[in-house]
C-alpha cells in the first residue's frame, strides 16, 4: 500500500476539498493534525475502498494525514494513537509501515496486540510487524488464533514462522483436541504446512 494508492482510491470521498485542505494544512501546520486526524470520519465517510480492499475511507485518510507530515512522525504517530478511539488507533497503526520512524512505533504494536480488540490485533501484524523481535511475534501470531483474527492478515508470516512457532502451535493443537476442540482451520492449515517442512528423521 503506497500513499499515492489511498489518494487514488479517495477520489470518491464526499468532501475532497476538505481532505486536499487538510492534506495540505499539516505540511505547513503540524498540530493541525490533533484537530483534522479525529474529523476524517465524519468528513470523509466510513465506507469501504473497493480498489483498496480491507480499508475504509476514514482509514486511508488518517494515514495520508500522518504520511503529510514534515517531520516528528514518530511523536505525532503515539500522541494520535495515544489520544484515539479504536479507529484513529487502528489507522496509525496502518500508517506506520508508511512513515519513515524505524522501530520507533514498536510500543504501539505492543499496546495493539495485548488489547481484545481483533481490528487492532490485525493492524498490528501488517508489514511494520516486522520490527517486532522473533518472541513478541510469536505470541502475537498466537494472540490471532486465540482470538480468531484470520491468519490472512499476519504479514510474511511463512517467512517468519520457524521450529519454535510450529511446536506452540502444535502444543495448542494437542490441547483442543483432548478439549473436544479444533485449531482455526487457517491455524490448522499453517501447522500442516510447517511439519511438512521439518526435516525428517533417518
Amino acid at each position: 500500500m503506497t500513499p499515492d494508492s489511498l489518494r487514488a482510491a479517495l477520489g470518491g470521498v464526499p468532501d475532497p476539498d476538505w481532505l486536499d485542505t487538510a492534506l495540505r494544512r499539516v505540511t505547513t501546520e503540524p498540530t493541525a493534525i490533533t484537530r483534522l486526524f479525529p474529523a476524517a470520519g465524519r468528513r470523509c465517510g466510513r465506507a469501504a475502498l473497493p480498489d483498496v480492499p480491507g480499508w475504509t475511507a476514514d482509514d486511508a485518510a488518517r494515514v495520508l494525514l500522518l504520511t503529510s507530515l514534515p517531520g516528528e512522525h514518530a511523536a505525532y504517530a503515539e500522541r494520535l494513537y495515544q489520544h484515539g478511539d479504536a479507529a484513529e488507533r487502528r489507522a496509525v497503526l496502518r500508517a506506520l509501515p508508511l512513515l519513515p520512524i524505524g522501530a520507533d512505533g514498536v510500543p504501539l504494536l505492543h499496546d495493539a496486540i495485548r488489547t481484545n480488540d481483533t481490528r487492532l490485533v490485525a493492524a498490528a501484524l501488517g508489514p511494520y510487524a516486522r520490527h517486532l523481535d522473533q518472541a513478541a511475534w510469536r505470541q502475537a501470531v498466537l494472540k490471532c488464533v486465540f482470538s480468531g483474527v484470520p491468519l490472512a492478515n499476519v504479514a510474511d508470516l511463512d517467512t517468519r514462522a520457524d521450529g519454535e512457532l510450529t511446536a506452540m502451535l502444535a502444543a495448542l493443537a494437542a490441547e483442543r483436541h483432548a478439549a473436544g476442540r479444533e485449531l482455526p482451520a487457517d491455524a490448522n492449515d499453517l501447522l500442516h504446512r510447517l511439519t511438512a517442512a521439518l526435516p525428517r528423521e533417518a
